[in-house]
């Protein structure tokens, strides 16, 4: 039996992305694991992926674990925590001030309530596309409320630790503030900007690279459940965006002039501007490290990227990530490899010894 925190039986509620990939994790650790849905067709394909089982009378879940869409959770965890009075329940909602205060004003005890939220998922959702280790080094916020106790709720620290997860102390507030910033706003930004493609036309697409495919990665992310996230979190998301407004007006003023004194200046402060925000977002493991990266041409045959992957292994360089690259119209990719700046070039040399052809490699 794989070491584990929490003992169970947990009971999960929405048979998702997220359910069954929480499902997914618990059971590979032995927990018992209790599945709810309100579709019968999306719990039965969460049993049938292993994400758990269907409840019993007399189930007795030591945690809940509510995992529905935004405008129903507070009405889900009141009547989880009706049914079942001595668990401890919480949501993995993307937003924590609207259900704490809709439960507020529905009287519920909140003594055995506290929100949380993985920072995790994927552009598909459903039971289809859970993985066990979805929450492997990611944070997971707990959002405390003076109405529960640090003890009362450390079910949920072993739950988030049990999954590979970082757990992060913050209040409702403070978390709706910082996902606006990281989360919401960007989905917001990425699907504007991918809007803009529909209109264009086939040449302008087959240019496409991983520039355009990693600013608009997230504009496939539902709609329906966005138009949820983003009209509880409002206020601080339109604040973010109004900021970026200005910051767009400024750039399109010095790009209608671009001769004009000043106007390369402010250009150039503002991509170094970019620069800087960029270099503060944590790398693996919520490491602030800078990697450099090493860009390997990959002839585009079966085996290719397992056996640069083996070889990396071998030269006994530790990858901190990978990206693959189609070139448009060839019969070739690209391999991105971050790694250690102290490495890169040791990591260069030994592949090119080994026949692979190093497309660039920089800091």
């Amino acid at each position: 039996m794989a070491d584990r925190r929490l003992d169970g039986p947990v009971r999960i509620v929405g048979a998702g992305l997220l359910g069954a990939s929480i499902g997914l994790a618990m059971r590979e650790r032995g927990v018992d694991v209790i599945l709810d849905d309100i579709s019968p067709s999306a719990l039965e394909l969460a049993i049938d992926y292993g994400a758990g089982r269907a409840g019993v009378d007399g189930d007795e879940p030591e945690l809940i674990v509510v995992c529905v869409p935004p405008d129903v959770v507070a009405r889900v965890v009141a009547a989880e925590l009706a049914a079942h009075p001595q668990a401890l329940v919480t949501d993995v909602a993307s937003v924590k001030v609207a259900p704490l205060e809709e439960l507020r004003t529905l009287g519920v005890d909140l003594s055995r309530y506290i929100g949380s939220h993985p920072m995790a998922g994927r552009e598909r959702g459903g039971a289809i596309s859970a993985r066990a280790d979805l929450f492997i080094g990611r944070p997971w916020v707990i959002a405390g409320h003076d109405d529960i106790s640090y003890r009362g709720a450390a079910k949920v620290e072993q739950l988030a630790l049990d999954l590979g997860a970082l757990p992060i102390e913050m209040s409702a507030d403070e978390h709706d503030r910082n996902v606006a910033l990281v989360s919401h706003a960007p989905q917001v930004v990425a699907s504007l900007l991918a809007r803009r493609l529909g209109g264009a036309t086939e040449s302008a697409v087959s240019l496409a690279g991983q520039g355009l495919r990693d600013t608009t990665r997230i504009a496939s992310s539902e709609p329906e459940l966005w138009v949820q996230i983003l009209g509880a979190n409002a206020e601080p998301v339109v604040g973010i965006l109004r900021a970026l407004r200005d910051d767009l007006d400024g750039m399109i003023a010095a790009l209608e002039q671009p001769k004009a004194p000043g106007s390369r200046r402010a250009i150039a402060e503002s991509l170094a501007g970019g620069n800087a925000g960029v270099a503060r977002i944590p790398g693996k493991h919520g490491q602030a490290n800078h990697y450099s990266q090493i860009v390997v041409n990959v002839d585009d045959v079966p085996g290719e990227v397992a056996r640069l992957l083996t070889e990396i292994g071998e030269a006994g360089v530790n990858m901190e990530d990978l990206r693959l690259e189609h070139s448009p119209g060839a019969q070739i990719g690209f391999a991105e490899i971050s790694v250690l700046p102290e490495v890169e070039e040791r990591l260069a040399t030994e592949l090119a010894a080994r026949g692979w052809k190093i497309a660039g490699a920089f800091a």
